[in-house]
């Protein structure tokens, strides 16, 4: 009986009575076996769906990570937030709307910059790095994206500039000819509440979608400035943190609770 479970292909073996007694993990090569004394009876089931060597024997014991993540309630687990999941929610309730001579409405250029940004670090997921997106701060401030992996963690903040020249001079950033403001500032201040929250070091990156030109006349302190385009190369790093410690790290972030006091 095939199913999915957490991503990936399982294929179960069951009694007649409906009893699951092992199950096939393709992507791990591994028969899990629930009785011992029925591992021939399991192989002979699983023999034409086996595709190579495969390690048989018990479940595997869960990893504290693993047991967190069990015992999370659905409510409280922000690893389900879409990119720009407040934003969504936000203009579902009130979609706003055309208004003559008014320009456009800003949440929605602000939400196609996290939608990007976010696919983008979502990509990372098959050279092990985890991504949230949308976790939601005290005070109404979020955290655009947490991205944890081998390289460390990051926090990401995404700017649209499409079209537009985005000169930074710490901390001011101004796009196009709108007024500057020092948006580096919350960047950093992102990635410091972050790094309070899981008590582990947190980079700040600022994510620039789709600018024509990017001019940067100084040193930037801090701050790593990418472009949308760019964002593969965190994927890159490594050699800062252990699987184990990437695992326990996402499951504390993914946690609501870990974000209340910060």
């Amino acid at each position: 009986m095939p199913t999915w479970r957490h991503g990936r292909e399982r294929l179960y073996v069951c009694l007649t009575d409906g009893r699951n007694i092992a199950w096939y993990d393709r992507e791990a090569a591994r028969v899990n076996l629930l009785s011992e004394d029925r591992r021939d009876d399991v192989l002979d089931a699983l023999r034409p769906f086996l595709t190579g060597p495969v390690t048989v024997g018990p479940p595997p014991v869960p990893t504290p990570a693993e047991l967190a993540r069990l015992s999370l309630h659905p409510d409280d687990d922000l690893a389900p937030n879409r990119p720009g999941e407040a934003l969504l929610v936000a203009l579902d309730r009130d979609p706003g709307g055309p208004v003559p001579r008014l320009r456009a409405d800003p949440r929605r250029r602000a939400l196609e910059a996290e939608q990007v940004v976010g696919e983008a670090l979502d990509r990372m997921d098959g050279a092990g790095w985890h991504a949230l997106h949308s976790i939601p701060l005290p005070g109404g401030d979020r955290v655009h994206h947490l991205v944890i992996g081998p390289g460390g963690l990051f926090a990401v903040h995404d700017l649209y500039a499409r079209k537009q020249r985005v000169v930074i001079a710490d901390p001011m950033v101004t796009v196009g000819r709108r007024e500057g403001r020092p948006l580096l500032r919350r960047v950093r201040a992102d990635a410091d509440r972050a790094s309070y929250a899981l008590t582990a070091e947190v980079h700040p990156v600022l994510a620039l979608v789709g600018p024509s030109r990017v001019a940067v006349p100084g040193p930037v302190r801090e701050v790593r400035v990418l472009l949308d385009t760019d964002l593969d190369t965190l994927a890159r790093l490594g050699g800062v943190l252990k699987p184990a410690d990437v695992e326990a790290l996402h499951a504390m972030a993914r946690d609501r609770n870990t974000w209340a006091r910060v």
